[in-house]
């Protein structure tokens, strides 16, 4: 049995802020106006089951170039919602680009697709949310959108929009709730 490679996992340099603390649940019963609740497709992946943050956006097929451009910047607390179009065919996040991520201060990810290194990822403090898990990298084709808003289980999310997650599932505000 293979393990994760230690600079891969390495705690992240970037200072990190507490976690927030909320359930969906309790978000959905005093807002329930303003919150739409994503289909029940997400599995838990990373570290962290309960995150929150502004939303990223990219809207990608089996081409993760733009979550790799992405990932390297300042993440500044946001969750990035990758609408890979529900393709399970291969993965759009593997341990590499979660662990850029980490680093550069983003709290998470909501996946419309497939990630990989599903054990490294577990293994970091990173929120991690997707459809499923599947070893083939993506092609690198350098498409793909960001910035725009996407579909994502039944969602529309616009950056800028607040995305909720925890063990009960995602929740999308246009407005930062708590």
């Amino acid at each position: 049995m293979l393990s994760p490679d230690p600079a891969h996992c390495a705690p992240s340099a970037v200072p990190r802020s507490p976690p927030v603390e909320f359930k969906t649940t309790d978000l959905c019963d005093q807002y329930g106006d303003e919150v739409i609740v994503c289909q029940s497709i997400f599995r838990d992946y990373g570290g962290v089951r309960r995150f929150a943050g502004p939303a990223a956006t990219i809207k990608c097929f089996e081409d993760n170039s733009r979550v790799r451009d992405l990932t390297a910047e300042p993440g500044q607390g946001r969750v990035l919602a990758i609408d890979a179009g529900g393709s399970l065919r291969r993965a759009v996040l593997g341990d590499l680009l979660a662990q850029k991520a980490l680093d550069n201060g983003w709290r998470g990810f909501v996946v419309f697709g497939a990630i990989r290194d599903s054990a490294a990822i577990a293994a970091m403090q990173i929120g991690v949310k997707a459809m499923g898990a599947i070893p083939l990298r993506t092609d690198k084709r350098g498409e793909g959108q960001r910035d725009i808003p996407v579909e994502i289980a039944g969602a529309t999310i616009s950056p800028g929009d607040w995305i909720y997650a925890d063990e009960d599932g995602v929740i999308i505000a246009r407005r930062a709730l708590i």
